[in-house]
């Protein structure tokens, strides 16, 4: 191995400036047997390059060429195999997996520990070495050939160099010279040390002959020393001379210290006083518009806003040490503080005057908004508030207490301004759903607060006239105590619909308006995190809102200001969730199915309030509400299956199809087209699993019940109703309860026909019975005619007792007796008749099958054939 490895340095890589560290005899794995050698190299230019080359012996000779090199640095994985046992096979990943076998483990663990060497010494790459022992990565010191690259030896690697052609040509004169160093290194050494004892005494003389040289320049430092003295002496007599126009300088220097001292304090005190006298002075004008500035115009608004803020700049200057202690300061100080207080009597006057106003205003009275159903626009007195919005800024920052009065105030007088209108409008809602007053006392609408007040004569007036006679009441599974689903039309609904809708739809902007007013008049961020706890009641807004703690004289926000705004909004909307829900309770007395509409409409402005704020008064009260119409849903759903539970049935009339799954029906229908593109579509979804085990239950049990009409015929006709309700109205999570209902429809229409059929060819069918149970019996087919009772004689007699006369005839009972079993509404007469058809037709041939092979050669046949069944039953069918 040490020759080839010689061989390759000198042929491949000395040419390419290459040194070749290792070297291992490899071929690939699972193929053919050919042998090459992997070789790990580095240039001996820098930067050095660190490669693998593929070496292979060429076809043509003996000698070797380069095949592939790849760059240690795409070197991403080393495998190894097995980190514990021998073994010779190992992978490199390179740009695909390249796999090897080594002709020795030896050979391959000099190798990879080669390898794993450069890429610490050049690369620092994270080459992943897997399946590879711990210890053969953390040896210092290769084994075998490549003691080149070992740990302690890298150093020496590095500094290695070739002899260039000089330094061999001196070698090869020295060697010519000691031609015997070869053959006699003793005496070559001996020879060595003699001439290097020669060079050695010849340098001590050479020191010797230096000595007078020495002594010459003795003499010449002697001489400098001497000029050095006589400098000195110069330089002190320069210093004396120098001492008394140091004390001169030093006598000006002072002097002009003091002027400079006293110039920069006179600087220091001009721009104090500047400083007071531009930060702490208030023009005359703002004072002015402080204490007489007028509070309802525009302009004076905008003079007392601009001097307000002058005012706070004022009182905010961050005064320099010392100020405090100026009896002007203190004066000025003071001035401040009495207008501000002033200023901040005067605004918090005029604001609860405005309030007061606004709270007890009648003129914006429900009458002119009734016809339409909407609610009193209160857009102008907030745009005229707003003007007082960065006064109510400052009296937040200056004077929080009278901020605080100033809130709790417009809580109290607006809350009774909206509470009012709300509540008229809710009148109007009522009684526009109801019809006139006298419906609406059979529904006990007698007013939102237990009465309905002075307006109610003006709303009675604007009332919707009742829609016509309504249909006498029935009596319904879904019927609630009230008035049932069937009572109401689809007008009816749909005006309910429209109204609820209309309710949400003028709430909605009212509050958001309110709210957004709020925000901005109040100086309130919508933005700020809030936390996710629920909100107290009226309780804590009697108790103070905004209640503060006041540390020297610093009010500490106890809630956030998002808090405040909804705790503001719950104050001033109060009556709403009540009223939402007195509504609410009125739709479900109304009419149950109403809970359908009144969930859709909710959920989706209930979706609607989230995505703009999920914490905000509306989305927390529609979110309220909302829970309530789940529930109301719930009940809705609850009752109608106590109903079907609860279902009796007549035992006189036949069944057909029974109450509730036609209500199914009517409800599925409804629910489809109100909860098409809807937010709770689940909701929806889980009623209808819930309704429609309970329809299959129901129907199972009055099939059991029936006394009249059979029971498969009862099973039949309502489970095809279902089969086709589902198919119609394609309610995709009802998909398995589709396939049930058909199952079910079919499996019984199959055994009402075999169960039918039995009795036209009653003792035909005994006697064919009876034959295969002699066969099931072990008896052979061609053997049961030796039978004494299922003998040829038998056979003949029994048929002979059905001409196609009395078949005709019994098949006319049967299509007679069928349509008395069958409802009319469904119309499944004829495809039972022709169901029947097809069974008797099979049962014929089933009969002449066992004809054939129990009496062959007897000459035995019915007495009519399948065309005259055909006939019959055509017949029968278009007589009827």
């Amino acid at each position: 191995m040490t020759a080839i490895k010689h061989a390759l340095q000198r042929d491949i890589f000395t040419p390419n400036d290459e040194r070749l560290l290792s070297i291992v005899n490899v071929c690939k794995a699972g193929k053919k047997k050919r042998n090459c050698f992997l070789c790990a190299t580095v240039t001996t230019e820098r930067p050095v390059q660190v490669n693998v080359v593929k070496v292979k012996k060429s076809d043509k000779g003996d000698f070797y060429k380069r095949q592939t090199a790849w760059a240690l640095r795409d070197l991403a994985v080393v495998d190894a195999k097995d980190a514990v046992k021998e073994n010779p096979e190992f992978d490199l990943h390179f740009d695909k997996v390249y796999k090897w076998v080594a002709s020795s483990t030896v050979e391959k663990n000099t190798f990879i520990s080669c390898i794993w060497k450069l890429n610490q010494r050049y690369l620092r790459k994270k080459i992943d070495f897997t399946n590879v022992s711990s210890q053969l990565l953390e040896e210092s010191v290769p084994s075998g050939e490549n003691q080149s690259v070992a740990g302690g030896d890298e150093e020496a690697v590095d500094e290695y160099q070739e002899l260039n052609a000089r330094e061999e040509q001196d070698i090869e004169i020295m060697m010519e010279g000691c031609e015997y160093a070869i053959s006699n290194a003793e005496a070559f050494a001996e020879k060595l040390s003699r001439e290097l004892q020669v060079l050695d005494g010849a340098n001590i003389q050479s020191i010797m002959a230096s000595e007078k040289q020495v002594n010459i320049l003795m003499k010449l430092l002697d001489e400098a020393l001497k000029e050095v003295d006589q400098i000195e002496l110069k330089l002190s007599s320069y210093e004396e001379m120098l001492q008394s126009v140091k004390e001169q300088m030093d006598q000006i220097s002072e002097s002009n210290h003091l002027i400079h001292l006293s110039n920069t304090n006179n600087v220091k005190l001009l721009s104090e006083i500047e400083f007071l006298v531009n930060h702490m002075d208030l023009a005359k004008g703002h004072i002015k518009a402080l204490q007489e500035g007028d509070l309802t115009s525009s302009r004076g608004i905008e003079a007392c806003t601009n001097a307000a803020d002058a005012l706070l700049q004022c009182m905010n200057v961050a005064l320099r040490p010392g100020h405090d202690m100026l009896h002007a300061v203190k004066q000025q100080q003071q001035r401040f503080s009495d207008l501000r207080e002033q200023f901040a009597r005067r605004l918090a006057s005029h604001l609860n005057s405005v309030f007061v106003t606004k709270g007890h205003d009648q003129s914006s009275t429900l009458a002119q908004h009734s016809v339409e159903l909407t609610l009193p626009n209160h857009h102008p007195f907030h745009r005229d508030l707003l003007r007082y919005a960065k006064l109510m800024e400052w009296l937040k920052n200056t004077d929080y207490g009278k901020y605080e009065g100033l809130t709790k105030n417009y809580m109290d007088y607006l809350s009774r301004l909206y509470e009012r209108e709300i509540k008229d409008f809710f009148e109007v809602a009522k009684i526009k759903m109801t019809g006139t007053t006298r419906e609406g006392k059979k529904f006990g609408l007698h007013g939102s607060s237990g009465k309905l007040t002075g307006s109610t004569s003006s709303l009675n007036k604007l009332s919707v006239q009742s829609s016509g006679n309504r249909r006498s009441q029935s009596s319904s599974l879904l019927d609630m105590g009230n008035m049932s689903a069937s009572d109401l039309d689809v007008a009816d609904r749909t005006k309910f619909d429209k109204i609820f809708e209309q309710v949400l739809s003028e709430l909605e902007p009212l509050c958001l308006a309110e709210q957004d007013f709020i925000s901005k008049f109040f100086k309130l961020q919508q933005h700020q995190s809030i936390s996710g706890t629920a909100m107290n009641e009226a309780e804590e807004m009697d108790g103070g809102i905004l209640s503060r703690s006041y540390t020297s004289g610093v009010p500490q926000t106890v809630s956030s200001e998002k808090d405040m705004i909804r705790q503001m909004m719950t104050k001033i909307f109060r009556c709403i969730e009540p009223e939402l829900n007195n509504l609410i309770a009125l739709g479900d007395k109304i009419d149950s199915f109403n809970s359908l509409y009144m969930l859709v409409k909710m959920s989706h402005h209930v979706w609607t309030a989230q995505n703009v704020d999920p914490a905000s008064f509306l989305s927390t009260t529609l979110g309220n509400v909302l829970v309530t119409v789940k529930r109301n849903f719930d009940k809705c759903i609850s009752n109608q299956m106590k109903q079907m539970d609860e279902v009796k049935i007549s035992k006189k009339s036949k069944v057909g199809i029974l109450p509730f799954v036609a209500e199914f029906e009517e409800f599925a229908a409804l629910a489809e087209s109100i909860f098409k593109n809807a937010e709770r579509r689940g909701d929806l979804d889980k009623a209808y699993i819930k309704l429609i085990r309970a329809v299959f239950v129901s129907v199972e049990k009055v099939a059991n019940e029936s006394q009249k009409t059979p029971r498969d015929v009862v099973m039949m006709e309502n489970f095809h109703h279902i089969f086709a309700t589902l198919s119609r109205l394609k309610i995709s999570c009802l998909e398995a309860e589709k396939k049930e209902a058909k199952q079910k429809y079919t499996e019984h229409l199959q055994s009402y026909v075999i169960y039918s059929l039995g009795q036209p060819l009653e003792k035909l069918n005994h006697f064919f019975e009876g034959v295969e149970a002699r066969v099931a019996q072990g008896i052979r087919e061609e053997e049961v005619s030796y039978q004494l009772a299922f003998n040829k004689q038998e056979l003949r007699k029994v048929i002979k007792e059905y001409p196609g006369k009395e078949v005709k005839k019994g098949l006319d009972n049967l299509y007679k007796k069928v349509d008395k079993h069958l409802c009319e509404e469904e119309n499944l007469l004829q495809v039972v008749w022709h169901s029947m058809q097809d069974e008797f037709i099979r049962q014929y041939k089933h009969f002449e099958g066992l004809i054939a092979r129990c009496y062959p050669g007897s000459g035995i046949t019915m007495e009519f054939t399948i065309q005259d069944i055909l006939d019959y039953c055509s017949s029968i069918a278009q007589s009827h």
